[in-house]
């Protein structure tokens, strides 16, 4: 089976271009989601969790998403230890999820491919860009954000260019370049 890494940064476009690839037959785990279910349902998570920031970080069974961004978005030592708790079992499940799948290619979508180490796990890594005005446009829109919240949650991810530089293969959602011809010459050159 070939695994596709799907990366880009916010704004890029990166769920679309991962729809495109589930209807071409393409199974994708979304890392973003099943991240979020793993805090909540993971007992090896949650005793880490608890046990670097205490019992009250779960509220009602699942993770307290707020209290726990109040505590990495300003403190990067602890950013860094949650991400070491969190990355290695997203990346069990996603390499447990991909064994079960049937087609010859699947993918795994995230935002933080190079960051997290996930591209060591994946075949091609295959990457999503867009302009930066145009990302802060589609995000300002599609989450109502501040130009400031944008910027400051694009200055958190890793640069465009070092994700160029480190993937494979680029689509290029600029409004310019269609996207499933792209997908298709993808398909065809890597044979997946």
């Amino acid at each position: 089976m070939i695994k596709l890494g799907l990366t880009g940064g916010i704004g890029s476009g990166k769920s679309v271009v991962a729809s495109l690839f589930e209807i071409a037959g393409i199974p994708v785990y979304i890392a973003d989601a099943e991240s979020k279910r793993l805090a909540d349902a993971s007992p090896v998570i949650r005793k880490a969790l608890t046990g670097l920031f205490g019992e009250d970080i779960y509220r009602d069974g699942a993770l307290d998403r707020k209290h726990l961004a109040s505590l990495i978005f300003t403190d990067k030592e602890n950013l860094d230890r949650v991400n070491a708790i969190i990355h290695p079992e997203v990346n069990r499940d996603f390499l447990q999820w991909a064994s079960r799948q049937q087609a010859p290619v699947c993918a795994i979508e995230t935002a933080i491919l190079f960051e997290s180490g996930f591209d060591k796990y994946v075949d091609l890594s295959v990457m999503v860009y867009a302009p930066l005005e145009l990302r802060i446009e589609r995000v300002a829109l599609r989450d109502k954000a501040s130009y400031e919240e944008i910027t400051r949650r694009i200055r958190n991810q890793l640069p465009d260019e070092l994700k160029k530089e480190r993937a494979d293969y680029i689509i290029y959602n600029d409004d310019k370049h269609p996207l499933i011809p792209q997908i298709e010459k993808l398909i065809l050159e890597y044979r997946v």
